[in-house]
Order: C-alpha cells, then sequence, then structure tokens
C-alpha cells in the first residue's frame, strides 16, 4: 500500500448552515506529513470528523490502511492518534489520572512513554488540567496521542498556542515520528510557516472544495506570483494562471514554474513567496 489515508469524492452537507464539502478527493502517503490548509469554515474539521468517523459523511469513500473504518474497527484506531483545537480532556483530571483512563482505552498505552513526554514538555503531572494554559493543553494532547504508538496522527492545530520555541521543539518531534516509513501526519494548521518547516505535500481546501494538493518544495521553488500591469496581464496566456487578485495598481498572478514565466515574459517582474501569500491569492483570488 502507498498510501496511509485515501478520500474520493467525499461529500458533506450542512442544511441549515448552507455548507457543503464537496467531493473532496486526496491521498496522504506512508512516511509523509500533508499540510491541510484553508481559512476558517473551509471545511478542515468537518473532513476530520469524516475521516475519523465522528461525522457521517454523505457520500465517498474514506480508506485508512487500505481500508474504510466502521464504529466496530478498534484495531484501526489503536493506529490513530488525534489531537483536536479545542478541549481534549476533562479538566478534572491530571496528567497521572489521565494516563490511567487511557491504559483501559488503548492495548498498547506507554505510560513510560508519556511519562517521557510530559517531562520532555515541561507538564506537571499532578496538576489538573483546568489550570492549564492553552499551548500546555495541546502539549498534553500531543503526549496522550504518541503514547499509544499510532502510525497515523491526526493534528487539528495541534501548534497553536504555544510559543515560537516550543513549536520549534514541537515540529522536530514531529518530524521524528515520520522517520518510521509506516508512520504519517495529518496536519491542519493556520500557522503556514509551520508548514513550510515539516509538509512534504500541502492540500488547499476553500469553501468546502478542493482547490489543489501539491508537494512543498513545488510550493517554495517553483510557484510565484508575477507582477503585471494591466497591459501585461491581457497578454498573459491564460493557462499560464492558476489564480490572480487585482491590486490597486497591479494584479498578482500565481503561476506554477516561475522560471517558465521568466522565460516567458520578460518584462514582468516575478517573485517566489511563502505558503501564506499563495494560500491568500487562491482563497481570495479569481480563476480565469
Amino acid at each position: 500500500m502507498e498510501n496511509i489515508l485515501e478520500l474520493q469524492q467525499v461529500s458533506k452537507t450542512y442544511p441549515k448552515s448552507n455548507f457543503t464539502l464537496d467531493k473532496l478527493s486526496f491521498s496522504l502517503p506512508y512516511g509523509s506529513i500533508l499540510g491541510f490548509v484553508g481559512e476558517n469554515g473551509a471545511g478542515k474539521t468537518t473532513t476530520i470528523g469524516c475521516i475519523l468517523n465522528t461525522v457521517c459523511k454523505d457520500g465517498g469513500t474514506i480508506k485508512l490502511f487500505g481500508k474504510e473504518m466502521r464504529d466496530a474497527d478498534t484495531d484501526i484506531r489503536e493506529k490513530i492518534g488525534v489531537v483536536y483545537d479545542g478541549d481534549n480532556f476533562p479538566g478534572y483530571y491530571t496528567p497521572r489520572q489521565l494516563s490511567r483512563v487511557m491504559e483501559g482505552l488503548y492495548a498498547r498505552w506507554d505510560d513510560a512513554l508519556f511519562q517521557r513526554y510530559l517531562e520532555k514538555f515541561d507538564l506537571p503531572a499532578k496538576q489538573k488540567i483546568k489550570y492549564f494554559s492553552r499551548g500546555m493543553t495541546m502539549k498534553l494532547a500531543t503526549a496522550a496521542a504518541l503514547s499509544h504508538h499510532p502510525q497515523l496522527l491526526i493534528l487539528d492545530e495541534a501548534t497553536s498556542g504555544l510559543d515560537p520555541v516550543m513549536r520549534d521543539e514541537m515540529l522536530d518531534v514531529f518530524l521524528e515520528f515520520v522517520q518510521e516509513e509506516d508512520h504519517s501526519i495529518l496536519l491542519s494548521s493556520h500557522i503556514t510557516s509551520d508548514l513550510e518547516k515539516v509538509a512534504d505535500y500541502i492540500t488547499f481546501i476553500h469553501h468546502g472544495r478542493l482547490i489543489m494538493t501539491v508537494s512543498k518544495d513545488d510550493l517554495i521553488y517553483h510557484y510565484a506570483v508575477m507582477r503585471c500591469r494591466e497591459s501585461q496581464f491581457a497578454a498573459l496566456n491564460p493557462a499560464d494562471i492558476i489564480a490572480f487578485r487585482k491590486r490597486d495598481y497591479q494584479i498578482d498572478v500565481l503561476v506554477a514554474d516561475g522560471k517558465e514565466a521568466a522565460r516567458n515574459y520578460k518584462d514582468v517582474v516575478i517573485d517566489h513567496v511563502s505558503v501564506d501569500e499563495i494560500m491568500l491569492l487562491l482563497v481570495k483570488g479569481e480563476q480565469v
């Protein structure tokens, strides 16, 4: 098997909110980190719910480890570690008490590993979780997710609320995790600089629809933005334009190959830009 996770034509509609997850398809290879990017309300959390079978999809297929997961498939759930964006555990527990609870839930729960993560993340084992800061609760959730030896981590804004030093340490933990060839991570994050550091692939969604899935190296080294005047924009080949956005005195145009664009349009300024700017162009820009 090449992919640890596969989504094909996954759909989910919420009639009251008029939101639709529209035939979403992407895959996550073994040994990789996939950054999952989109604005608030784009459908990231709904997608994660469909993957984990906590949200009932309306159509499509989702395969984990090569098979569709049913409610009774505890063997598959054992292989997945999850960190949600929010409260992951009851506040009246201490981490020490939480470990005893988790030991009853997971056959491969490793208390010694959990204690090492508590020490690594500087978390007090005897303090109630309700007194933890947001950053501390996210570190605790990550420690718990890693301590039953999963193969797939699903992380919903797992680095939010952490200071830059701790975020960097957490990213190192994620990179260490995927050194095992049968391990992978789906990392939903608004912090695109984190994705630039660790992601192998990035999937962009907007209003419940897939915009693109592309390798991070392609985004950083090949994708570029052309800064065009109106006359220059009018002369572009529409096939070269992924998205564009009009400014006061220029039009920013996202292209897949900056070097080729430089050869074809010699008078246009071309910049290699961050994932952040690429996301803004994809989300707020227009297509031809």
